[in-house]
């Protein structure tokens, strides 16, 4: 079983769009989504094409896929970049079957360089759902330290929830 990450090629972008897309409501309220707040497939894919291209300065999102043997099963993202200083990164292991393993601990030592590095980040900044217990406690098995717990809506597709900050500076990192 051979873990590796890389950026995401644009051919790929509809597998991590149809991740979202085809997800039962239980499982993205489980993860602090609402189904009903997805951006059409077609809307989603085309933001998502618009920004491919950009220098990594200008990207509003960036994402890195997770590959087990070579076969895409997870992707990891940030968004809320602020260059040179923060960006808000998520974690989504698509594969049920390859889930509560350790690979998204294996998969996020992997991933988190590229971000700090093409970014020039000083601090990485992650807020799971409060009440989604497996990247809350991945976070931590990386390194990631605990801020502080708080209600808010973090994104387009998240209901009011509880979520949980964690940060990982460059120092943290040792980098």
């Amino acid at each position: 079983m051979i873990l590796s990450v890389r950026e995401m090629k644009k051919k790929e972008i509809e597998l991590m769009v149809d991740y979202f897309i085809n997800a039962d409501s239980e499982f993205l309220k489980s993860m602090g989504a609402n189904k009903n707040k997805l951006p059409s497939k077609v809307e989603w894919i085309k933001k998502l094409n618009q920004g491919f291209e950009k220098p990594y300065a200008d990207k509003e999102f960036y994402y890195i896929i997770w590959l087990l043997d070579d076969k895409p099963v997870g992707h990891s993202n940030i968004n809320k970049i602020k260059f040179g200083h923060a960006a808000t990164m998520h974690l989504h292991l698509w594969n049920t079957t390859k889930r509560k393993k350790g690979l998204g601990v294996e998969f996020l030592k992997k991933t988190i360089p590229f971000y700090f590095k093409n970014f020039k980040l000083e601090k990485l900044i992650c807020e799971p759902y409060a009440q989604n217990i497996a990247p809350n406690k991945t976070l931590v098995k990386v390194g990631f330290e605990f801020i502080k717990k708080y209600e808010t809506i973090p994104g387009q597709i998240n209901f009011l929830q509880f979520v949980n900050r964690y940060e990982l500076t460059k120092e943290q990192l040792g980098i």
